[in-house]
């Protein structure tokens, strides 16, 4: 049997290193790329999920914020509903938009009216009742 010996020089195993390098390339495979781009896109996601929430709430507010003097009161008697009143104190309007006018600006949850509470007309319907 023979032995055989090779012998580099240091020069060339740097050479050999260095083209080594050169010539190797980051190859992704299909799953890889959709793991990079998931990543990628987690913050938009994450900041268009919390402007939903957050958002969110402000629409579903019933509050208007009427600014003051730009409403009347009217006290209501035994027997009135939100259709009378709005019949009463705009008799040339759509009685649904007044009703719907009335139920905004104070908020209401429903249509039930107690004897005594005070309501506030938006001041394009009040004309004295």
């Amino acid at each position: 049997m023979t032995a055989i010996s090779i012998t580099t020089s240091p020069a060339l195993n740097a050479r050999a290193f260095a083209a080594a390098g050169r010539g190797t390339r980051l190859r992704l495979t299909v799953r890889g790329r959709r793991v990079l781009a998931t990543v990628a896109a987690l913050p938009a996601i994450i900041a268009i999920a919390v402007a939903m929430i957050s958002g969110g709430s402000a629409l579903a507010s019933r509050d208007t914020g009427a600014p003051a003097g730009s409403f009347e009161t009217v006290t209501v008697s035994y027997g009135d509903s939100l259709w009378t009143i709005a019949e009463e104190v705009a008799p040339q309007s759509d009685p649904r938009d007044v009703v719907d006018a009335i139920v905004r600006l104070n908020a209401l949850e429903g249509v039930t009216l107690q004897a005594g509470q005070s309501l506030a007309i938006p001041a394009e319907y009040a004309t004295g009742r």
